[in-house]
């Protein structure tokens, strides 16, 4: 029944989000698997804690969208998210619930907690930071980028990243103790979703910054993540050819998961 009742609300919210462009046929298809699983391999803490990224996330996104339309244009991925972005957001954590439903143990919730905050501290940082009145600074020199640049950072941004792995951990403790797991309070979980996700949003911009494939376009020489840019193909300004933008998503998200791991660990939650 918990796999029926998974599939069912996994096919409402993927489909409410298709319809609204939030995701795109192939990102819909990997989102109802992706719910089916978390909910009949987990219960409401895993699928709560997922949703709870996704709504908050795509909410975000609509917001003040056409001051972010030209900044979009440099990212490789958008709003609108196709499979590849659903899985490397959420294809982790659905693998530590399957784990768990194997092997049950607390290390793969706070694991999971880790790659959650992640995930939304980053969406949130990239969201919310964009809108700074203030130019990002690099995250290994501290000189000002252009707005949009992979590897910037903004007090706004931090701060949203922050607020993001807060939620994360909060939401996470509520479903937790809604689902009958054992939790010693709130402000542990609440303390492990912050510092992993900020430590997995920092990675994301490190590793944005040094090793991601990056691209320049040849008319208005942006720094940007796409092959096309002002209508014209982009050329390769650095990084490795294999590191993508989903991968970079992929690495943040374990580092974020690991320093859950840890901290819970200490905490014992």
């Amino acid at each position: 029944m918990d796999w029926i009742i998974g599939a069912v609300c996994a096919s409402l919210v993927a489909g409410a989000a298709y319809a609204k462009k939030s995701l795109t046929l192939s990102g819909c298809l990997a989102a109802i698997l992706m719910g089916t699983i978390y909910y009949g391999a987990g219960n409401l803490f895993w699928f709560g804690t997922l949703l709870l990224f996704f709504i908050t996330s795509t909410l975000l996104s609509r917001f003040r969208k056409d001051r972010k339309q030209e900044m979009e244009k440099s990212y490789a991925k958008t709003g609108n998210r196709d499979a590849g972005q659903v899985m490397a957001n959420g294809g982790i954590g659905m693998l530590l619930c399957l784990a768990n439903w194997i092997m049950p143990h607390p290390v793969w919730l706070y694991a999971f907690i880790g790659v959650m905050a992640t995930v939304t501290s980053d969406t949130w940082a990239t969201e919310i930071g964009s809108l700074s009145r203030k130019p990002p600074r690099s995250i290994l020199t501290w000189k000002v980028l252009t707005p949009g640049a992979s590897g910037g950072v903004s007090m706004l941004g931090s701060s949203a990243a922050a607020l993001g792995g807060i939620v994360i951990g909060t939401g996470a403790f509520a479903f937790a103790s809604i689902s009958g797991l054992e939790q010693t309070g709130w402000f542990g979980w609440t303390l492990v979703g912050l510092i992993g996700g900020l430590a997995g949003a920092f990675a994301d911009s490190y590793l944005g910054a040094t090793v991601q494939k990056m691209y320049r376009c040849t008319v208005c020489g942006r720094e940007v993540e796409v092959h096309e840019h002002c209508g014209q193909p982009t050329i390769q300004a650095r990084g490795w050819n294999w590191m993508s933008n989903d991968l970079v998503n992929v690495l943040s998200s374990v580092i974020g998961a690991c320093i859950a791991i840890g901290l819970g660990s200490i905490l014992a939650l």
